[in-house]
């Protein structure tokens, strides 16, 4: 493990990457505001340290906080994200006294990003989680994962529960037999989603990348930074109980239709903190959008994997799911996506946010407080 700060530069012009800017935000009291792309932002004091761990199988970059010897928290992210969405939960939660890691993902930021798309697999992944597991000490943690990092908590927790004291599951629930096609289809709201219509529900986004990925990736990096400030809006409660854009990708013939990119969009302030929002933006410029869409081409070996958990993927740690009340996608209230979670959780906790999808981001202090809530009622604190 090598620890990959590096000092800030000043050159001629601006040149700025991950890990000088984490350094500028940790040392802000010194430097005060850091200039990108001509727009001065200004810095908060953080400690966040950027590090990286290496197997011969994969390269993690993650962020760490808080005591050293303090009790583990690990945060997987989902899609399209970055370890940096958790800033807000990692700093409350090393205040708290916990020591907290969020990895970038396999295929995201400074990790290893494999050029095979069965590279993706959720085996793999749980993987590359369990190896860096081991690296942070191997003591049980607290699992806490957003969107695909749900799937990964969960299936990592079902597999090997002794690497667990708890798990929080957000905004994607645990499916037993994997987060797949063939798994959620089934489940979509036909009062919703007419079959004739919407065959797929609102999953048809989901589809089109197992029929068109060269084209769904191409739509994505045509300008990456308007995809990724289109695709992280809040929640508008005029869209619960309506078919929702996801369900329309295919007859559009693409995320973005005929103009075959996103259109021009600012990023929302109240969701990503500007400076984070241009570091994953420099992430997706360098790395693209192949990787992190590869994690949805791989339904047969994820429903394989998630057949060899024992005892049926049952998960016998404590479980809290945290549900976003305004996400026409995933949201479990009045549908069946929560009933194999349900069935299959031992002890599980439901708590519900006024928010969509991105519950780090757009509710980042209720969020905080349901998990600190959920820990003390399971004396995991």
């Amino acid at each position: 493990m090598k620890n990959s700060l590096q000092p800030l530069r000043t050159p001629a012009a601006p040149v700025h990457n991950r890990r000088s800017v984490l350094i500028g935000m940790t040392a802000a009291s010194a430097f005060g505001a850091l200039s990108m792309s001509g727009i001065a932002w200004a810095m908060a004091p953080s400690t966040l340290s950027s590090k990286t761990f290496s197997t011969r199988r994969h390269t993690t970059h993650y962020l760490e906080s808080g005591p050293a010897n303090g009790p583990l928290m690990i945060f997987p992210h989902g899609w399209p994200e970055l370890s940096l969405i958790w800033r807000a939960q990692m700093d409350a939660f090393a205040a708290d006294g916990w020591r907290c890691v969020a990895p970038d993902m396999r295929g995201y930021g400074g990790s290893s990003a494999p050029a095979a798309n069965d590279a993706y697999t959720n085996e793999q992944v749980v993987t590359d989680m369990a190896e860096l597991h081991d690296h942070l000490g191997g003591k049980p943690a607290i699992w806490i994962g957003h969107d695909w990092g749900s799937v990964v908590a969960g299936s990592l927790v079902a597999h090997h529960p002794e690497r667990s004291r708890g798990v929080v599951l957000i905004s994607v629930p645990y499916f037993p037999d994997a987060n797949a096609l063939p798994t959620l289809v089934p489940l979509v709201d036909r009062s919703i989603y007419p079959a004739d219509q919407y065959p797929d529900g609102q999953w048809d986004y989901y589809r089109y990348y197992t029929q068109h990925f060269k084209s769904a990736v191409a739509d994505l990096d045509a300008d990456k930074a308007a995809s990724l400030a289109s695709i992280f809006r809040p929640g508008d409660p005029a869209s619960m109980g309506k078919p929702t854009p996801n369900s329309m990708v295919t007859r559009k013939g693409g995320r973005f239709g005929a103009a075959h990119r996103a259109p021009a969009t600012q990023p929302d302030p109240a969701l990503w903190p500007p400076a984070d929002f241009n570091v994953l933006v420099q992430e997706f410029n360098a790395h693209g959008f192949r990787g992190p869409c590869a994690w949805y081409l791989n339904d047969d070996a994820n429903i394989a994997y998630a057949h060899e958990a024992p005892n049926s993927g049952q998960i016998i740690r404590p479980v809290l799911f945290v549900n976003g009340a305004l996400d026409p996608v995933n949201t479990i209230n009045g549908n069946h996506y929560g009933d194999t979670m349900r069935a299959k959780c031992a002890d599980l906790t439901v708590t519900d946010l006024s928010g969509a999808h991105w519950l780090p981001l757009e509710r980042k202090s209720e969020l905080v407080q349901a998990i600190r809530a959920w820990l003390q009622s399971k004396k995991l604190g």
